[in-house]
């Protein structure tokens, strides 16, 4: 309260309401490779089709990462989601050119740049006297050829044939010298690196008799030749043949190994797009095949009248009111996406998406104030498709409104997109990238990670996370350690094998391992898959919390029922289920007429403790994330009795909530001066000592019956009143 100087009325506000806030207890988090969606970005889940739709349907290379999600959303709706980033996956795009096999997008364009890796150049000999072929190496210097290294000279060369290389596109030409000594190249000389190139310029030998070589050429440097990739070394010269170059007269786009950039523009950024050159109008927004059935059409006031597709619109693009009070014209535009091979709804053809009434202004707003600009638009609503450049007929697409009359096409435009590739194997190092996404503990808020398929590496790395953050469990099912294949059998042959999978394992709390793999159906390609069973027991989890508390045990035929069961992989006998059990292992076993359950509900850890059940592992989350949630206020308060009688408060309630629940049967909340002294005030902290007395789960049931004679009382015997 502040002091007063004068008289008169303070009206001081104190809130003394805080509780201990309830926190999420069955969000899951996974990482694997899907056909579709953003890479190494999570995304909330909800459901199957919500799956299905951002990330793509399961196939033969990902059904076990597919399935393993949508196994845990059968018993849950809260999923985060990452897609791998994978070696060769590729962006579908317009127009593809060149050698580059793996360009990442992103940045502006600030001219020519000299980024792209130093080639090899491989040749073919002279097919005299068995002649072998040269190797040779482009050494690049300020966006220009300045050498050749000779690695490897060939053999049966005769004189010193040289290679002269120029360009319909402006430039002034590369020239090089070829030295050989002894029918072997030795050295090339670049006499010039030649200037003014423009787009991509391709490469054709001739000559000499041979049978002909061919070569692609990307101009990335200084406007000069950078790299010039044999493709076709050829064979059988008696001279040294000619070289010649045609290529485009405008730069479309410059491409860096790194970075695409097209016109000053920022373009895409998270995704990869295959081939150098010229890209096109278009790509598809993720990397994947499925991009290769998108096509985009696109219609103008001079071209809807003979469009196609112009029933999907009311009428007919014009002027934007925006453009129109410009002083402009002819700026609208109506943009179809469409799913030209059914391969996203089924339907060849059928409409994916529709953007009408779109401006080809850079600065157009709909009356709303909202931005209208075509590629912002697509940029930013589009789920299938990233705008890359301006079509051709628009060479003043993207002006500002301002008096600007602007281009209309030719004909009405169609693109369809290419040359997407999927990748569904990742490595090891891959996947522990994509999980690495989710060390945060401050910026994702999970408690369940089922792993899908994974090797005692992957395993290791992703319990590793989950132990520095202390707040999540991760759920493993275990593959035959030397080969990674699925353990099926019965015995102590499948027995042995999965325990050595748990011996790859640490101890810790923090971890779950069940028996295996399950046998269910797979409804989007007819047929059945081998699953491993952690997304199930990772759900029965989130059931439990839904159902009853995180702190009940998720096993046993009332609560651990797994679904889409058609057989095990390892169905364990009671004799297999105690070797597993006493090693950590949980045992998920089919019962006649009673399903399939998980049949035990321990963690990985190897010491005899309270914490090595799930039930009591979990609780011990639940609190620690609740009441260190609830701390964070005392932050900067003073540490007197006031404060520790408030935080006592605050914490007790919430405890005895939880012990009304059967989640602990009696605790004790120390927050006073014996903690608290004087030494501890001046080192500025504060210091709650918690004690619980965790509930336990039921494992083992003896039933004794006793037999005893018509005469004899029960109470002789132990048998009560």
């Amino acid at each position: 309260m502040p002091f007063q100087l004068s008289p008169g009325v303070a009206v001081v506000e104190k809130d003394f309401t805080s509780i201990v806030p309830a926190v999420a207890t069955s969000t899951g988090a996974f990482a694997g490779t899907f056909q579709w969606g953003p890479v190494l970005e999570p995304v909330t889940i909800n459901s199957e089709n919500n799956l299905v739709s951002r990330f793509g349907k399961p196939t033969e290379d990902n059904a076990t990462s597919f399935f393993t999600a949508a196994n845990f959303l059968s018993y849950s709706n809260n999923l985060l989601v990452v897609r791998a980033d994978t070696a060769n996956h590729r962006n579908a795009v317009a127009t593809q050119s060149g050698t580059v096999t793996r360009v990442s997008v992103g940045g502006t364009n600030s001219g020519y740049s000299s980024t792209a890796a130093v080639p090899t150049i491989t040749v073919g000999a002279p097919n005299l006297a068995g002649g072998t072929q040269a190797v040779l190496t482009a050494v690049l210097s300020g966006g220009a050829i300045s050498a050749v290294a000779v690695s490897a000279g060939g053999s049966g060369y005769s004189g010193n044939p040289t290679v002269v290389i120029t360009s319909s596109g402006g430039g002034s030409g590369a020239t090089f010298s070829v030295t050989t000594s002894g029918g072997v190249i030795t050295a090339i000389t670049v006499v010039t690196g030649g200037s003014g190139y423009k787009g991509t310029v391709t490469a054709s030998f001739s000559g000499g008799g041979g049978s002909g070589a061919s070569a692609g050429a990307v101009t990335v440097g200084s406007s000069s030749i950078s790299n010039v990739i044999i493709t076709n070394p050829g064979s059988g010269y008696t001279s040294a043949p000619s070289a010649t170059l045609s290529g485009t007269a405008t730069l479309t786009t410059n491409i860096t190994v790194g970075g695409i950039k097209i016109n000053n523009t920022d373009v895409y950024t998270t995704s990869y797009v295959n081939g150098a050159g010229v890209v096109g109008e278009f790509a598809a927004k993720y990397p994947g095949a499925l991009g290769n059935s998108i096509t985009v059409y696109m219609a103008d006031s001079a071209t809807y009248n003979s469009w196609t597709y112009k029933n999907e619109f009311d009428s007919a693009p014009g002027t934007s009111s925006y453009v129109e009070n410009a002083g402009g014209s002819d700026d609208e535009l109506h943009i179809l996406i469409v799913d030209t091979l059914g391969q996203w709804t089924g339907i060849m053809g059928a409409t994916l998406e529709k953007f009408a009434f779109v401006s080809k202004a850079s600065d157009s707003k709909k009356s709303d104030g909202t931005n209208n600009y075509y590629r912002d638009v697509l940029n930013s609503r589009s789920k299938y498709v990233w705008w890359m450049d301006h079509p051709t007929a628009g060479t003043n697409w993207g002006d500002a409104a301002l008096g600007t009359s602007f281009d209309t096409l030719f004909t009405a435009y169609d693109v369809d997109l290419s040359g997407g590739v999927d990748d569904l194997t990742a490595t090891d190092g891959q996947l522990m990238t994509a999980w690495n996404i989710f060390s945060d503990d401050s910026q994702y808020d999970i408690s369940l990670l089922p792993v899908g398929k994974a090797s005692s590496a992957v395993a290791n790395s992703i319990i590793a996370m989950a132990e520095s953050r202390a707040d999540c469990v991760v759920f493993v099912s275990p593959e035959n350690v030397e080969t990674g294949d699925i353990i099926i059998g019965i015995g102590s042959d499948a027995t042995d094998q999965i325990n050595a999978y748990r011996n790859e394992l640490p101890s810790t709390s923090y971890a779950v391992l069940d028996s295996g793999y399950k046998y269910q159906y797979d409804r989007y390609n007819d047929k059945y898959r081998w699953v491993p069973l952690n997304g199930d027991v990772a759900g029965t989890c989130a059931r439990t919390d839904s159902q009853q508390d995180p702190w009940f045990s998720p096993g046993g035929l009332n609560r651990g029922q797994i679904k889409n069961v058609v057989k095990l992989a390892v169905n364990p006998s009671k004799t297999d289920r105690d070797a597993l059990y006493k090693n950590g292992v949980n045992p998920v076993v089919t019962f006649p007429g009673q399903g399939t359950v998980l049949y035990g509900d321990k963690t990985l850890l190897a010491k005899p403790s309270a914490f090595d059940r799930i039930n009591v592992r979990r609780l011990f989350i639940i609190l620690e994330k609740s009441i260190a949630t609830a701390a964070k206020f005392q932050l900067f308060e003073f540490n007197d009795s006031f404060t520790r009688a408030q935080f006592r408060n605050l914490v007790e309630p919430f405890l005895r909530d939880v012990q009304g629940r059967r989640g602990i049967t009696d605790f004790v909340v120390k927050c006073d001066d014996t903690n608290n002294t004087g030494e501890v005030i001046d080192a500025n902290q504060f210091v709650a000592d918690i004690f619980v007395k965790p509930n336990r789960s039921i494992n083992f049931i003896t039933l004794n019956f006793v037999a005893a004679r018509s005469s004899v009382a029960f109470s002789e015997i132990g048998g009560g009143q």
